[in-house]
């Protein structure tokens, strides 16, 4: 028997690639809005209820109106939007995060698929607070170097305009959300286990998809002593078991591209994350890397989807 998806919100960056994930599965049966109709109130709560699961890709506010639409107890909402990422009554979509995380998101209705700054951030982040090396009240400072795509449709058609002084622009590397208040902030701050937001500065580069988070860490700032070997051992033992997180060995010379330079777009097209650390015992950062579509975005929403429906983890999904 196959389940009944809808995808409210099919026209933005994380629904269509939503819709590539689910054509090629046999196990779901998609259900449509007509274009004329996106709109439309109670054409979108005709469908949300007739599905067994449906995604919401829209703006916070839209997402929270879809919510209200459901008048039954069986369809589950997977929301790609940050309305819901820190809400008490929504499972948040990240099967790795803690022991138990996984059951939650099975036994839920309502899951809240993480932001892609934030799951590279958490999944380094978390594992640390959970062994006790770092403290909740650590002051965490991080950078995530990202693709375009993360952007949405207008940032997509800005970059490839094709528009040579546009496009001199655009060629290097631009810092943005400089006032220190990303939307990400909070799913990071609560999920990451920590007291406090971290000062995080994303920054977009001339490159479709990949996205890659560095936290920097010193010796100093932790609860006991360690060096980055111990810390890739904890990450090595808290992710065993994770089908999609690979933790690389330290100072290992295929983590480098020529011994020296970090490659960002090495997990694209795949829903697998890479977890790092560089360094040395005086200073060291931890790097976590996904494909910002991927794990990122539309692989998490399907992987949660997978878990929801009680299909196998991985279905429709690269490692």
């Amino acid at each position: 028997m196959s389940t009944k998806v809808f995808v409210d919100g099919q026209e933005g960056t994380t629904g269509l690639k939503i819709f590539e994930y689910l054509a090629q599965r046999d196990d779901v049966q998609i259900l449509r809005i007509d274009d004329a109709k996106r709109k439309d109130a109670n054409e979108r709560r005709r469908l949300i209820n007739a599905s067994d699961v449906t995604f919401l890709c829209l703006p916070d506010v839209a997402s929270r109106e879809s919510a209200t639409l459901v008048d039954n107890d069986h369809t589950v909402l997977i929301d790609a939007s940050t309305a819901f990422r820190t809400h008490a009554d929504w499972a948040y979509g990240l099967p790795e995060l803690v022991h138990g995380q996984r059951e939650r998101i099975r036994a839920s209705k309502r899951i809240a698929v993480p932001g892609c700054h934030a799951s590279a951030f958490v999944l380094a982040m978390r594992p640390l607070i959970e062994a006790g090396l770092v403290a909740p009240t650590f002051a965490a400072h991080s950078y995530s170097l990202t693709g375009y795509s993360g952007g949405g449709k207008k940032m997509i058609a800005a970059y490839e305009a094709g528009d040579s002084a546009a496009q001199a622009k655009l060629a290097s590397p631009r810092a943005y959300a400089l006032g220190l208040a990303h939307k990400h902030l909070p799913e990071m701050t609560v999920h990451g286990g920590l007291n406090t937001a971290p000062v995080f500065t994303p920054i977009v580069g001339n490159f479709y998809q990949g996205l890659a988070v560095t936290t920097y860490l010193s010796p100093q700032q932790l609860t006991r002593p360690a060096t980055p070997r111990d810390v890739q051992a904890i990450f090595a033992d808290y992710y065993a078991n994770e089908p999609f997180v690979r933790v690389a060995p330290f100072d290992a010379p295929q983590n480098l591209d020529d011994g020296a330079f970090f490659d960002v777009q090495a997990n694209n097209g795949t829903n697998r994350v890479d977890l790092f650390v560089f360094g040395n015992d005086e200073r060291f950062v931890t790097v976590t890397r996904l494909d910002n579509l991927g794990k990122g975005a539309s692989g998490a929403a399907i992987q949660c989807m997978n878990l929801a429906m009680g299909a196998a983890e991985d279905a429709g999904l690269t490692r």
